[in-house]
């Protein structure tokens, strides 16, 4: 609640939570080992010497998994994308609040205000010392 005894702004949609993007990530990278150890099983079954195996089931699970993971890659990056969305819209909400705008006001003519351009942070110098 604000000093003036507002209630709080309805807090907006966010995007997936970490543990989802965790999920995803983890689901992705569990089947690419799957499918290369399945490989590697197949190629030891059929007696191909082990590093060699090894190196085989590796070379053909990349494009495999590019092809066969395409469901699981998909919702991954949308996954990531959708957080970084998120993570902007928030960073331009607290930008504009810190600004001193109110997100939610409107002009006098009912039209929402343009928000401010964000500020310009001085460059540090590169090899200064601490006393500049």
């Amino acid at each position: 609640m604000s000093a003036q005894g507002d209630p709080p702004a309805p807090a907006k949609a966010r995007g997936p939570g970490p543990g989802q993007t965790l999920g995803a990530m983890w689901l992705y990278t569990v089947l690419r080992f799957g499918l290369f150890l399945a490989l590697w099983g197949l190629l030891w079954i059929a007696r191909v010497p082990g590093l060699l195996a090894a190196t085989i089931a590796l070379v053909l699970s990349i494009p495999l998994s590019y092809i066969l993971l395409r469901k699981q890659r998909a919702k991954l990056a949308a996954n990531l994308e959708a957080r970084v969305i998120a993570r902007q819209a928030q960073r331009h909400t607290l930008d504009a609040q810190l600004a001193g705008e109110n997100t939610g006001a409107t002009g006098e003519n009912g039209a929402t205000s343009e928000p401010a351009p964000r500020p310009v942070r001085p460059k540090r110098r590169a090899g200064g010392s601490a006393e500049q």
